[in-house]
């Protein structure tokens, strides 16, 4: 139970963002343009960090469906940030692999003309923490 706490309070701290703010209204997840691939929403994300229930979230493939198009954060009234949530459990799940060595220098050599912007913030957003 100790470790997941630890992985609660790691999540919370990456990602700067309050669980405990989510009125559970599910706005974030009616604007999310990934809603049908994912067997998680972002409001259940945020429900599930809240509660310290983090290993069902690293080992969910909606950890990879959302686009962090951060929509659910614009939309939330609260300004909970979901999406924040999301990329904190990723990068969590990055590091228990020991794939954090990327560094914005090597990202060019990952990239070709068909790679979406999107992507290359993502993944600044990851390694940078």
């Amino acid at each position: 139970m100790a470790e997941h706490k630890n992985y609660k309070e790691q999540i919370l701290r990456i990602s700067g963002v309050n669980p405990l703010k989510c009125m559970r209204c599910g706005k974030c997840s009616g604007t999310c343009p990934s809603y049908d691939e994912m067997e998680y929403h972002p409001h259940q994300f945020v429900y599930m960090v809240e509660t310290g229930d983090i290993e069902p979230l690293m080992e969910s493939k909606s950890l990879y469906k959302c686009l962090t198009c951060f929509a659910c954060v614009d939309r939330c009234p609260r300004n909970v940030e979901p999406a924040k949530l999301v990329e904190a459990v990723r990068l969590m799940v990055i590091r228990q692999q020991g794939q954090n060595h990327m560094k914005p220098d090597d990202i060019p050599a990952q990239v070709d003309e068909d790679t979406p912007q999107q992507l290359l913030m993502s993944a600044l957003r990851k390694y940078s923490k």
